[in-house]
């Protein structure tokens, strides 16, 4: 069971860093709704949308919810960057790896932007959806979403009256997944986030541009690329048959839902790289099948092919992190239309699902907002943990949650009346 002592300790780490967010916030009612928004988001609510995180606030409607993901002023990027800032400080690692994904969020309708039938990994088929672009950091400390991006496709890039109705900045053009990934990249290195690799699906291994952009600057890459991906003087496929009947070895490369997961592999070097550095071909042989999955590397000169695979591994962490992310803290709970309600939401859906990677691991004992007491397992056995206490009310009633929920009007007042969602932005 969960103790008072450590809901009070778990509150006090969650108003610290609400606290180095506040100076994005301009004023003090957004600064409030934001902390409320974010400990709704971790409490343990059915559904994150409007309705339950402002019946858990104690508010009798969702309007104030919806007018602070859509029209009060705030920069959803200046936040990204402050969880940035906290990620690494609370997990950072010399030896982390950066991590480049897409995640689907499926939608019904036209209007809500970025949305268009196109494949969804998620969904593992062609859906109505969304897809967003996100960078995870993963290092010994535990890991974390620390970037986002919309993907806008060209039929929404063109539509100038689509853009306008859902808020899309004049700036924004249309750009393929490699060119978010390598932006959300740039804005990483640029800011010092320690690392020393990228791991990324095929989609982004594809890309010329993104590898030529790490060999500059030097960071290595395990990035997975087709069997059908040109190599001098054939396809990947065809190097399989350079692998000495020796070559091959058996590795796990980290822990899944049923153990370790164990692949033979190989790694084969080719021309290329700069002086202190190593290129190559790394394949992955799946012991039931045979199935095999290639990747491209860069690599310090002498780097073991141990490493190459928990590199390759560390892949998964991102797929880990999507899914915490939709089950605990509603990563895809929105009920946004807009270019900025989206990346409001998503972007403190991050803030709640780092803040819950940083308490978790200080529960079991790492670093965190401090030690968080003595209990190694608590927060394991939670499951998640318990929303913040809202304001003191005489007559509010008591739940099992620790939250309080209000009764809702049945008729709301002329000063309370909803407004819609995409209503213009008073401030544009």
């Amino acid at each position: 069971m969960t103790t008072v002592a450590e809901a009070r300790t778990w509150d006090g780490a969650l108003d610290a860093l609400m606290g180095r967010l506040g100076s994005r916030f301009c004023r003090v009612e957004a600064r409030r709704r934001a902390r409320s928004y974010v400990a709704g988001l971790l409490a343990p609510l059915e559904r994150k949308n409007g309705w339950h995180l402002a019946e858990a606030a104690g508010d009798a409607s969702p309007d104030s919810v919806q007018d602070f993901l859509a029209r009060m002023r705030w920069d959803a990027d200046a936040v990204r960057d402050d969880l940035r800032a906290y990620v690494v400080e609370h997990l950072g690692d010399p030896q982390a790896v950066l991590v480049l994904d897409e995640t689907g969020f499926v939608k019904k309708g036209t209007r809500s932007v970025g949305v268009q039938r196109q494949y969804s990994g998620t969904a593992g088929r062609i859906e109505n959806c969304q897809i967003g672009v996100f960078l995870g950091y993963a290092g010994r400390h535990g890991h974390a979403l620390i970037d986002r991006a919309l993907y806008l496709p060209q039929s929404w890039a063109g539509d100038e009256e689509r853009r306008r109705l859902a808020w899309v900045p004049e700036e924004v053009a249309f750009a393929t997944k490699p060119k978010l990934g390598a932006a959300m990249l740039e804005r990483a290195l640029d800011a010092g986030v320690p690392c020393a690799w990228v791991a990324a699906d095929s989609v982004y291994g594809a890309d010329s541009a993104l590898r030529q952009a790490l060999v500059r600057r030097r960071i290595g890459y395990v990035l997975a690329v087709t069997s059908g991906q040109r190599l001098f003087p054939g396809t990947v496929s065809d190097w399989v048959e350079e692998v000495p009947a020796d070559g091959w070895h058996r590795i796990g490369a980290g822990d899944g839902s049923k153990g370790p997961r164990l692949y033979d592999w190989a790694h084969l070097p080719f021309r290329g790289a700069p002086e202190g550095w190593d290129k190559g071909l790394l394949i992955r042989r799946r012991l039931a099948d045979g199935d095999l999955t290639f990747y491209f590397t860069f690599a310090p000169a002498g780097t073991t092919l141990k490493e190459l695979v928990r590199v390759a591994g560390t892949r998964w962490t991102i797929e880990s992190a999507f899914e915490l992310a939709k089950g605990e803290v509603g990563l895809d709970h929105y009920e946004v239309r807009s270019w900025p309600g989206w990346h409001r939401h998503i972007t403190l859906a991050m803030v709640a699902l780092a803040f819950l990677t940083v308490v978790r691991k200080a529960a079991i004992g790492g670093r965190g907002p401090g030690r968080l007491g003595s209990r190694p397992s608590a927060l394991d056995r939670a499951g998640n943990p318990p929303p913040a206490p809202p304001a003191a009310r005489p007559s509010a009633p008591k739940t099992r949650h620790r939250f309080c929920l209000v009764t809702l009007a049945k008729t709301p007042s002329a000063a309370g009346a909803t407004l819609p969602l995409e209503t213009p932005h008073p401030n544009r």
